[in-house]
């Protein structure tokens, strides 16, 4: 088995094993995390084990009242983290109307009833039977002992009615600060055995079902008016008639639900049809819970920063303070002028903030603006803030196209000290040099001299003294320690747009092996290359084209010395070795790889030449995907053969 396989398989037993815990903790009302977070264990495990029965699971009530059976059956819903899994969702589900209620964050509870007459009131426990609770419910704040209609007249109902009991803010906040949230407090309180607190407590409801006559009501809709009119509490609906509307009014609920005096961690959306069958699964599909995030937030563009970075201008969005996982966040990434414009960004625009796992958070999309909010365009800088040169917007950037621009010969140079790691020559030294014009293109770095370094570290009164400065020399030795260096190297030091190391060795993988391969490339051949697509490509071929004098100067009088590619059976092939090798060490193989001109990888991708594993036939991840993109599968024997 392969060591990721083994991997995978104990993660899913750990996620599965703290699945069961915290489910059994949060239904005894003794939550340990919050909904988010057992969200995210719960969503790892439904992606590597889609289905694994703690995914089936609901948890089970403790055993200090009597069990009753479930009038309605109480599964759990699929769930949406995210715009991007919610879509998914719809296209396959696609209604003419998507009806919308708050997901309340509270304890669900089933009130029973004969000819209007409350008998009895049940948790949710494992989603069958639960807990009989009645006592404690009866004395909660929208429960209905009996239903009469608005001429006091007795409705004639028995069946269910479901909804979540809740704490308020207000109450949470004078008489039970030191439960850790709502939800935790209200679960524990509904099940005390003396009932104390429970009055504190309040019941809004969402869900009926009658079992015997005819039903009240016709579709979803005429049901949430059927329970206002028995006086019960109701969480706002809302009728959108498309996905993206939907998305919209979850943004806007974001936005809005620290107003709301009750915690509620997402929305409810289901179609206007009481769908019986559906509702009877332990896991319903016709609807879905679109879940919050703590990792997103609604906010109010309040400007437009453009951060320049050597010749690009990147727009940078300032808007008023939110919470993503706990950090306090002002900015985020706009990327370019087309995604601005995609979005319809303005300055006083209302904007969704992400971080899903990224370092930098990003604006993901705009709300509709309302009557009455202003806004205003965002200006574009036109030239460049230090050379004065027109700015040119190609869409996916905006750029100086100065190559003399001071700012941008400054970063490239930068950007090469970092590159190469010359670890001793400091940005200040650096900055000191360029501003004497000492320093004004790559080439000049490995022209300076001792002397030429010494003022930089002693005054004249030093110098006349010491003469030698040990610092001046330190550097200088650093910078000519760093005269040799692979091709991806020297080419990602020149700072082309976005293209680092690791881009660069794509190309030189995939046979662009030599400096003058790569200068001699068209936009065309780049393009075809796995990771680079047309403007990355055009990005590229234009930025060789503008450092090409530069680049054969510094190669063509030994200024830099790239070492040679090696040459071999193997030159322009890539493996990626899986599972247990019989007659050497994966080590061994890869060094045999290297020694013979190919190059290794840790994963299967779309530029990969070969995956070798003895067991050909596997189902592991590496080799269903390896044979989904169509990249041949060999084993060891096979392999030595085109080593030899």
């Amino acid at each position: 088995m392969d060591l990721f396989d083994i991997d995978q398989t104990q993660r899913i037993n750990e996620l599965a094993s703290l699945i069961k815990k915290y489910q059994d903790s949060y239904y005894n009302g003794e939550g340990e995390i919050s909904d988010a977070e057992f969200d995210r264990l719960w969503d790892e495990l439904k992606s590597l084990d889609p289905q694994n029965p703690v995914l089936q699971r609901v948890g089970a009530d403790s055993g200090n009242f009597a069990k009753i059976a479930h009038i309605m059956p109480m599964g759990s819903q699929e769930k949406a983290a995210n715009p991007e899994q919610f879509l998914d969702w719809a296209k396959n589900h696609v209604y003419d109307e998507y009806l919308v209620e708050y997901k309340l964050d509270g304890a669900s509870l089933e009130l029973q009833y004969s000819e209007g007459v409350l008998m009895r009131a049940v948790t949710r426990g494992d989603g069958t039977i639960g807990d009989d609770i009645t006592a404690n419910a009866k004395k909660m704040q929208g429960v209905k002992i009996a239903l009469y209609d608005e001429g006091g007249k007795r409705i004639n109902f028995t069946g269910a009615v479901r909804g979540e009991v809740i704490m308020s803010h207000e109450v949470h906040q004078k008489l039970y600060s030191d439960k850790a949230n709502c939800r935790n407090a209200a679960n524990g309180l509904m099940k005390r055995k003396d009932g104390s607190g429970s009055e504190n407590l309040c019941l809004i409801t969402y869900d009926a079902l009658a079992t015997e006559g005819q039903s009240p009501f016709a579709d979803e809709v005429q049901k949430i008016e059927w329970l206002q009119s028995c006086g019960f509490t109701t969480s706002p609906l809302k009728i959108c008639k498309t996905p993206q509307e939907v998305i919209d009014y979850r943004a806007l609920v974001m936005e809005e639900r620290k107003k709301i005096d009750y915690d509620i961690d997402g929305l409810v959306i289901k179609e206007r049809i009481i769908n019986l069958e559906d509702a009877s699964r332990a896991r319903p599909d016709r609807q879905i819970a679109f879940k919050f995030s703590l990792e997103e937030a609604v906010s109010t563009l309040k400007a437009v920063e453009w951060s320049e970075s050597g010749a690009t201008y990147t727009p940078v969005a300032i808007f008023d303070e939110v919470q993503l996982n706990g950090t306090t966040v002002q900015r985020a990434s706009l990327a370019n002028p087309d995604t601005m414009r995609q979005l319809g960004v303005k300055i006083g625009s209302r904007v969704v903030v992400v971080k899903r796992g990224e370092i930098i958070p990003k604006i993901e999309s705009v709300l509709p603006e309302e009557a009455g909010q202003v806004t205003s365009p965002v200006v574009f800088p036109e030239v460049c803030s230090v050379c004065g040169t027109k700015l040119i917007d190609e869409g996916a950037r905006l750029y100086c196209p100065n190559k003399l621009c001071e700012k941008r010969v400054l970063h490239q140079i930068y950007k090469w000290v970092d590159v190469v790691d010359i670890r001793d020559f400091g940005q200040t030294l650096i900055q000191k040099l360029f501003n004497d014009k000492k320093l004004t293109s790559v080439s000049d770095i490995y022209r300076l001299t001792v002397d030429e370094l010494t003022p930089y570290f002693l005054n004249e009164e030093s110098r006349e003294k010491e003469k030698d400065s040990l610092g001046a020399k330190k550097v200088y030795e650093s910078i000519q320690a760093h005269r040799k260096m692979t091709l991806p190297v020297f080419i990602a030091g020149f700072d082309i747009e976005g293209l680092g190391e690791t881009m660069i060795q794509k190309l030189v993988d995939s046979g662009f092996n030599t400096l003058q391969k790569l200068l001699d490339s068209t936009q065309e051949q780049i393009s075809s290359v796995y990771g680079f697509a047309d403007i990355t490509a055009r990005i590229f071929v234009e930025g060789l084209a503008e450092n090409r004098e530069e680049m054969l100067a510094l190669t063509g009088n030994s200024i830099i010395e790239l070492e040679k590619p090696s040459e071999g059976e193997l030159s322009g092939k890539s493996f990626c070795f899986t599972g247990e090798l019989r007659t050497l060490k994966r080590a061994d193989a890869e060094a045999m790889v290297k020694k013979l001109g190919g190059t290794c990888k840790s994963s299967v991708t779309k530029d990969l030449s070969y995956l070798v594993t003895n067991d050909t036939s596997s189902g592991s991840s590496k080799n269903v995907k390896a044979a989904k993109l169509g990249i041949p599968i060999i084993n060891e024997e096979e392999f030595l053969a085109m080593a030899k």
